[in-house]
């Protein structure tokens, strides 16, 4: 029968089957079409045969011609949705006003016939491909739908007629299953084969996809026909098994089960029969998430994940599986899958085959069917696990990560889908259960700390699956879930979900560990930092904001509650793994702190937006001040980086440092970093506080009032820029406002304000530096101010210009002139700059602005700006700047200015001032009741009796103990009194003096006790609380030699802060006199707004007398005492031009002397010859400071490494010439007569007598006679 309907017409064949169907009685039909598809769909014919396709054709149009039946079954197309499908490089819209997902994306036709006047949106060129969302009322407001989806087509398409899809109904079951049968016969394993082998056999079936395709795009009737076959269970098992004399059939099939178990996973068949006792090594789901954090617990074999472990041949650490499954959770996720349907199984195959595009069109193409997206989003969900295993398989992860977010993000965009296979498939349970599985093949035991009992294991950013980012696809769909309301309080209510996101979490705590090269530059410098920046992005920060944003509102208090509990109890287990006690290992850097950072921003969130306590959500004293370490940590290491300290360490050091801060990774790094150890500081003891600043940033023995010191830790051109760097971070750490206490609307417009005094900025460019998270710019969060409004606030617009070669220059926003005059926040300035030159830039614009708009002609000073009040959670922070050790700190530095002291620059006078006046803006009251008692244990009673900066700046400092070498000025000038007077130094006088001020030592002598004696009462319950502390010298690294001898001496200081203040006015103003005793009755800080050291210097002492009768009094006794007075006169244009003068010189001289340090500390005489700027004394510091070698030797700067040292046997140095031609010494002329200009054509301005005219006579006649002569 089928070879006689064969050899008949095809179009005359099926319009007598479709007869024969219509019938009451159609078994015959039936008999034939089956006969004649097992002949024309046969399996063992090759695919490329195009004639079973025609068949297709014509039996589908049921005696119709195809193209005409096409036309009949869209006229009943009742799709209410575009679903448009595009692939990668298409050019497509995003409305962020209209979108509901931030996934929505409109094709240009539903863009255009919509309504989008006004509205946040952007053009862009999909990377991974896409589908048209309108329509949909789930992923964007129906007000942004087209005018063609904006109609409820449904309701005016007629309904179909019975018999136009009947054939489709009966033919298409067959001709998907040849499909899935070709598929299977083609694959073999990737061991055996080639990616050609199986490029071929999909460009084989291309046709038969294609077809699938086309029919899609008939509308709403066909793709409801195609569901139906392709979730028929009963017909796939009827076809997909074959029947008992179907031999190819089954052969088929147990190819299908056998390519299930090559891939690590069973049938549910096959899982049912391997019985209950692989269910009884099942561990609980906390004790796993135990193990997995601090890989304290060995993990079993898992044989069935053996070949998933392709790198435990390799040395890149101990890998260690960790069973996952609990009794609460399907212990199947990672290895089972179970087929009941054509689109499992086609789903299935198009894993395997790594997603090919026509197969991946086709499934996305039917997604406008409603049933079909449910059943496909389950079964999505169902191959979650396998598609992560074939995708650390595939040697093109990158097209394959497109194309699986091509398909996963039309499925979890939807809220209401996302939420119902949340539910019913266990979504979230799979996917973070799926990230774990991924990164535990990458995992490495950590080096930080202790590196030899460290217990703590991180991922390897050297391995393919991090430095690919083949991780992404999996994190995206994570992140596009959690932006679901719904699906992110489920996830926040499963507290076992919760800990096993922080084991996540916790594998990428402290990965990419510096350690600092001391001796030879690193060989290699690895790149690996680039992973490890976007891994902590993309797979820890982006799913940390996703949370957030649903923790804004009161009712979600809970949530945060148990967030920041699981983050203590994660950092507190990470502490014990690593070994960490209570100092960090010297010369370790890691930029990685994700579980700070989570503990950090939801704490921020929970004060500004849920109304928390903070005390309530704070560890105890000792936890803090292990919290506080690794952070500040980073922050010291910045400056050692930028003192080249990290120098051996190559570029990509640097590199990490400029990443650190970048706009793209600030809000998710330096911020809550800065605004932990913010938090930090407003709990713990300020003087500890204090002293850990100092400690870390290593200017500890910087920080003495003698003329000399010996740092055994820096050498002597580092300890300007730490000290500066120390100082700086003080000042952002008590002048940050971003997490305590400012709106989104003033965070945008700082950060707007910041990078717009750096440069012009264009409005992409300028969109692209403000940070992205939170995200106020967008302006769709109800009564935030959007990135227009605000910048049209801020900025005018210079239009675009046409240069002269007839380029375009773009149009640039700069910052109106009240900005430069109120906003401009050098601080803010200085936290956003990635280079150095930005800070510059942004101070050379200030300086432009003030001498254009006549404000001030000199060189400003960076200009001090009022902080918007402090939360009150937060006020603790305020004692910083009240705090004994912090006040000696800037009484020394004030002193070793004022001195002229080695390493003392402009830059440290500007920060300490800076501290200064945040001090006394930021009044700290204080009940003098709880203070008397604490009188006795308090260390520094000698240098000041209270706290308070206001009755400290006027207490007068008499004698200060230091430690010098034998050689230091102030030994010398002893032993001079000692010979002119022939008696002992001290009178009884300065003898009672010298022994009540005994206590009065170098500052962190005492404060390192004082440390022990804090650390003793927070561990006063532990028996070994006596050992906690490491003795300072372990942290320090000691060059070789032996230092000279230190003394005691006592140096009679006799100054206060204000005296102090003072001197340093007249030094800077360059007068006498520089301050009458009645210039506090004119003076008012208002008018010192913007100015250089002097305006600074005014404006504080003016501040200061305005707050303090007592501050008054004295200042106005020291300016009496200081500048008896004078006649009043005006300044004449001369002194003027004098003070300038000076100014420059003083400028000049700073500049000079940060050359020298930078580059010439071992080439000191060819500096002096040629700055002529070193004086005596640098020169005995640079001596004492540093072990030099012989200056008999020769030494060499290497062009690599940036170090200096002699030219050996075994190290040779090469010397590298370059020869460049010139003509300048063609112009020198025999006669030494001025040259005049030339009036005339007959006069030259070259005359005959030049090098170069002769040399060219020379040259001529050389080649007259001997032209053609060849040497």
């Amino acid at each position: 029968m089928a070879a006689s309907l064969l050899r008949r017409d095809k179009k005359a064949t099926a319009a007598h089957l479709k007869a024969d169907l219509n019938r009451t009685d159609n078994s015959s039909g039936l008999r034939q079409l089956q006969e004649l598809l097992d002949n024309v769909l046969n399996p063992e014919k090759p695919a490329s045969d195009t004639e079973a396709l025609d068949w297709c054709k014509y039996l589908l149009a049921g005696g119709d011609g195809f193209e005409e039946f096409c036309k009949t079954v869209r006229s009943y197309d009742n799709a209410t949705l575009c679903g448009l499908v595009w692939t990668a490089n298409f050019v497509a819209y995003r409305c962020r006003t209209c979108g509901i997902s931030p996934c929505m994306s409109l094709c240009a036709e539903c863009f255009n016939n919509g309504d989008h006047t006004g509205h946040d949106f952007n053009m862009f060129r999909s990377q991974a491909g896409g589908a048209c969302d309108c329509g949909d009322s789930n992923v964007m407001r129906e007000s942004g739908f087209c005018r063609r989806h904006r109609l409820k087509t449904g309701e005016c398409v007629p309904s179909v007629p019975c018999d136009l899809l009947l054939m489709s109904e009966m033919v298409l079951p067959r001709f998907i299953i040849s499909i899935i049968q070709y598929l299977r016969d083609g694959y073999t394993e990737p061991e055996s084969a080639t990616d050609r082998d199986l490029q071929k056999v999909l460009q084989q079936l291309e046709p038969q996809i294609s077809f699938l395709e086309e029919l899609t795009k008939m509308g709403g009737a066909m793709r409801t026909v195609l569901t139906k076959i392709l979730t028929n269970q009963q017909t796939f098992k009827e076809l997909s098994m074959g029947q008992e004399e179907n031999v190819y059939a089954k052969r088929s099939y147990e190819k299908y089960l056998s390519a299930l178990k090559n891939s690590g996973l069973v049938s549910v068949e096959e899982k049912g029969s391997a019985g209950a006792g692989a269910g009884a090594a099942d561990s609980p789901a906390g004790a796993g998430a135990l193990s997995l954090l601090g890989a304290a617990a060995a993990a079993s074999p898992n044989e069935e994940n053996k070949e998933e472990d392709q790198d435990g041949g390799q040395c890149v650490g101990q890998r260690k599986r960790v069973k996952l499954s609990s009794s609460t959770k399907d212990p199947s996720i990672m290895d089972t899958l179970k087929h009941k349907c054509f689109l499992e199984e086609l789903l299935f195959w198009t894993i395997k085959y790594e997603f090919p595009q026509k197969m991946v069109t086709f499934l996305l193409n039917m997604l406008p069917d409603q049933d079909y997206k449910i059943t496909f989003t389950k079964t999505f969900v169902q191959h979650y696990a396998f598609i992560m295993k074939t995708l650390m398989k595939s040697h093109e992860s990158d097209t394959m990560s497109n194309r699986i977010v091509h398909i996963s993000v039309q499925l979890f965009s939807n809220e209401e889908l996302a939420r119902h296979v949340t539910e019913e498939c266990q979504l979230l349970d799979i996917m973070v259960t799926v990230l774990l599985y991924m990164m535990e093949s990458c995992l490495i035991k950590s080096e930080l700390q202790d590196e030899e009992n460290n217990r703590h294991v991180v991922v390897n950013c050297g391995e393919a699956l991090l430095k690919n980012n083949t991780y992404w696809p999996l994190v995206s769909d994570f992140i596009n879930i959690l932006s679901h309301q719904s699906v992110a309080k489920r996830f926040l209510e499963d507290h076992s979900l919760l800990m096993l996101w922080m084991s996540f979490v916790s594998f990428f705590q402290g990965m990419n560990l510096n350690k600092r090269e001391l001796n030879e530059h690193v060989e290699f410098e690895s790149q690996t930092y680039y992973a490890a920046f976007a891994a902590e992005l993309e797979a820890c920060a982006q799913p940390m904001w996703g949370l957030l944003t649903h923790c804004k509102v009161k009712e979600t208090q809970e949530y945060t509650k148990t967030v920041v509990r699981y983050c203590l109890e994660t950092l507190q287990i990470w502490f014990d793994a690593i070994g960490f006690v209570d100092e960090p290992a010297p010369n370790q850097v890691t930029f990685h702190l994700p579980l700070h950072r989570y503990y950090a921003m939801f704490l921020s969130k929970a004060v500004k937006c849920q109304g928390l306590d903070l005390d309530s959500l704070l560890p105890d004293q000792e936890m803090l001040m292990k919290i506080m370490v690794h952070p500040l940590q980073i922050q010291a290491c910045l400056s050692e980086i930028h003192s080249n300290m990290w120098v051996r360490n190559g570029l990509q050091i640097k590199g990490q440092a400029m990443t650190y801060v970048q706009s793209h990774f600030c809000n998710s790094m330096i911020d809550p970093d800065i605004f932990l150890l913010q938090v930090c500081a407003s709990r713990l003891d300020p003087d500890y506080f204090i002293s850990s600043v100092f400690e870390r940033f290593k200017v500890v023995d910087l920080l003495t009032m003698a003329s000399q010191h010996q740092n055994t830790v820096l050498d002597a051109e580092q300890e300007r820029p730490m000290l500066e760097g120390a100082l700086t971070f003080l000042v952002i750490l008590c002048s940050l406002r971003i997490h305590l206490g400012m709106t989104d609307d003033e965070i945008l417009r700082a950060e707007m304000v910041s990078q717009l005094c750096m440069n012009d900025r264009t409005h992409s460019s300028l969109l692209d530096l403000i940070p992205e998270n939170p995200n106020p710019k967008s302006g769709i969060v109800p009564g935030s101010c959007s990135f227009e409004e605000m910048l049209s606030a801020v900025a005018d617009f210079k239009a675009p210009v046409f240069e002269p070669g007839g380029s375009m220059q773009q149009g640039m926003y700069t910052p109106k002139a009240e900005v430069w005059e109120k906003e401009f926040d050098p601080i803010m300035v200085i936290l956003r700059t990635v280079y150095r030159r930005d800070v510059q830039s942004a101070m050379d614009r200030y300086s432009a602005f003030l001498k254009q708009s006549g404000i001030h002609t000199g060189n400003p000073w960076p200009p001090y700006k009022e902080r918007t009040p402090l939360h009150p959670c937060y006020r603790g922070l305020v004692r910083l700047l009240h705090c004994k050790t912090l006040h000696i700190v800037i009484f020394t530095l004030l002193y070793k200015i004022w001195m002229d002291h080695q390493n003392m620059s402009e830059h440290v006078l500007c920060m300490v001032l800076y501290l200064v006046e945040l001090g006394l803006d930021n009044h700290m009251q204080e009940d003098k009741e709880d203070e008397e008692p604490c009188i006795e244990e308090h260390c520094h009673d000698s240098w000041f009796p209270g706290t308070s900066l206001l009755s400290n700046l006027h207490h007068v400092i008499h004698f200060v103990r230091v430690r010098v070498p034998e050689t230091a000025p102030e030994v010398e000038k002893k032993r001079e009194r000692e010979r002119e007077r022939e008696t002992p130094p001290s009178t009884s006088a300065e003898s009672s003096s010298f022994g009540q001020n005994l206590r009065e030592a170098q500052l962190f002598s005492l404060v390192a006790e004082r440390r022990r004696k804090f650390q003793e009462i927070i561990n006063r319950s532990s028996h070994e609380a006596s050992q906690a502390v490491r003795p300072k010298s372990s942290s320090r690294w000691h060059p070789p030699g032996s230092p000279p001898q230190l003394v005691t001496e006592i140096l009679e200081i006799r100054e206060s802060m204000l005296s102090l203040l003072v001197k340093l006015h007249q030094k800077l103003s360059a007068k006498q006199n520089s301050l009458s005793p009645g210039w506090l009755e004119e003076a008012d800080p208002a008018r010192h707004a913007h100015g250089d050291g002097i305006t600074a210097i005014e404006r504080i002492l003016a501040k200061a007398a305005s707050r303090s009768r007592h501050s008054k009094r004295c200042l106005q006794e020291i300016c009496g005492r200081v500048c008896p007075p004078v006649t009043a006169k005006k300044n004449s244009p001369g002194d003027k031009k004098s003070m300038d003068k000076e100014e420059r010189r003083q400028r000049a001289r700073e500049r000079q002397q940060k050359l020298l340090a930078e580059f010439a500390s071992r080439q000191k005489s060819f500096m002096e010859t040629a700055m002529d700027v070193e004086s005596p004394e640098a020169e005995a510091a640079m001596d004492v400071g540093s072990a030099e070698p012989l200056d008999s030797e020769v030494l060499y700067d290497c062009v690599i490494c940036g170090q200096s040292g002699p030219s050996t046997e075994d190290r040779p140095t090469g010397l590298v010439v370059l020869l460049q031609a010139s003509s300048v010494l063609g112009h020198r002329c025999r006669s030494d007569e001025a040259k005049r200009l030339p009036t005339s054509d007959e006069e030259q301005i070259f005359p005959e007598d030049t090098c170069g005219a002769t040399n060219d006579v020379r040259l001529a006649l050389m080649q007259r006679y001997f032209k053609d002569v060849c040497v």
